[in-house]
C-alpha cells in the first residue's frame, strides 16, 4: 500500500486528480488547497462550481486549521457516529476558495478508512472527495460501475478496486456556529 500512496501523493502535489476509495463510496480527489486542481474536478463531473465539494481530513487538528471555529456539538456528533458523517462549518479556511460554498461554509469528513488517513497524513493537506460520477447521474456503488469517462478523466487509479466500501455516501449535517443543526443527508 506504500506505493500506491507514493504515487497518488506524487499525482496530487502535481495538481492532478485521482480517483480512490474512501470510507463510503469511490471518490474522484484533489488536493483541497489546490484552486486549479479542484476546477479540474468541476469539468470533470460537469458540475456547476456553485455546487460545494466535499473534503476529507485525517483527524481534529486538521479540522480545527481549516474551520475558523469547530462548534462542540461536532466533536460529540463524530464521537457518536456510527457511520461516516460530513459536516458542514461555517466559515472554513486554508482551502482553495473554488471550494467554499457561496455561503461561506464547507463540508468536511473526518476520515476513518486507513488508506485515505495515511495519503492524508503524508499530504499534510484535506483532500477533496466527491463521488466519482458525472452530476447527475448515480453514485457507483463500486469499482466496476465507474464510467470511462471518469476513469479516463483522472491522472491517477488507485489500486485498491476490490477495497470494500460502504457503497453509500455519508451522512450530511449542518452545524452553524449560531447553533443551528439541521441534517442534509441522513
Amino acid at each position: 500500500m506504500n506505493e500506491i500512496i507514493q504515487e497518488a501523493l506524487t499525482v496530487l502535489k502535481q495538481g492532478g486528480l485521482i480517483l480512490y476509495p474512501t470510507d463510503t463510496v469511490w471518490g474522484i480527489g484533489c488536493d483541497a488547497t489546490n484552486y486549479e486542481a479542484v476546477k479540474k474536478i468541476y469539468k470533470l463531473k460537469q458540475r456547476k462550481d456553485s455546487q460545494a465539494l466535499i473534503c476529507l481530513v485525517n483527524n481534529y487538528s486538521m479540522l480545527e486549521r481549516h474551520v475558523d471555529n469547530v462548534p462542540n456539538m461536532a466533536y460529540t456528533i463524530l464521537d457518536i457516529a456510527v457511520k461516516p458523517t460530513t459536516i458542514i462549518y461555517d466559515d472554513p479556511a486554508g482551502v482553495a476558495e473554488n471550494l467554499i460554498a457561496g455561503d461561506n461554509t464547507l463540508a468536511i469528513r473526518v476520515i476513518k478508512n486507513t488508506f485515505c488517513e495515511k495519503l492524508i497524513r503524508y499530504l499534510k493537506r484535506p483532500l477533496v472527495s466527491t463521488s466519482a460520477n458525472i452530476s447527475g447521474k448515480p453514485s457507483p456503488k463500486s469499482f466496476k460501475e465507474i464510467s470511462d469517462e471518469i476513469i479516463k478523466g483522472v491522472d491517477y487509479v488507485v489500486n485498491l478496486q476490490n477495497e470494500k466500501s460502504m457503497s453509500k455516501p455519508s451522512t450530511i449535517i449542518k452545524l452553524g456556529n449560531d447553533g443551528m443543526v439541521k441534517i442534509i443527508r441522513e
